[in-house]
């Protein structure tokens, strides 16, 4: 009886992988990035050149962020990144959204430099950021 063989790929790829937080007396700043990014999910190639999110909130103020993407390709198609808030793609069966922010009622910011969402199959966060004083 032989015996059988076989191999997964490699579903991600990146390079460089940073996070960092900064806590102050009255601020914290939260900083996600990478490069070189490949990513397949459910299907559906992710590549970019470089991914970032920012996190910040000062004490009494609600949070804000930011992400910068560059040279995002989904299935080798460029994708213009337009930087706004909550950029969304529309993909079979669910959606990529760049630049998620969420701010909460406390004021703490949450940014996720990309989302991809597959209803019931996949929901996979690139590059998140978070900042909030308690």
């Amino acid at each position: 009886m032989g015996q059988d063989t076989g191999s997964i790929p490699s579903l991600l790829g990146a390079e460089v992988l940073n996070a960092a937080t900064y806590s102050y007396p009255d601020q914290v700043d939260s900083a996600a990035s990478l490069a070189n990014l490949g990513v397949t999910v459910a299907g559906i190639y992710i590549s970019a050149d470089s991914v970032v999110a920012e996190a910040s909130q000062v004490l009494g103020a609600a949070g804000s962020g930011s992400s910068y993407i560059t040279n995002l390709t989904i299935n080798g198609v460029p994708v213009n990144v337009t930087g706004d808030p909550n950029q969304t793609i529309w993909i079979p069966g669910g959606q990529i959204v760049l630049n998620e922010q969420t701010i909460s009622s406390t004021g703490s910011a949450v940014v996720n430099a990309i989302h991809v969402t597959v209803n019931g199959v996949a929901d996979v966060v690139i590059a998140s950021a978070t900042a909030g004083i308690s």
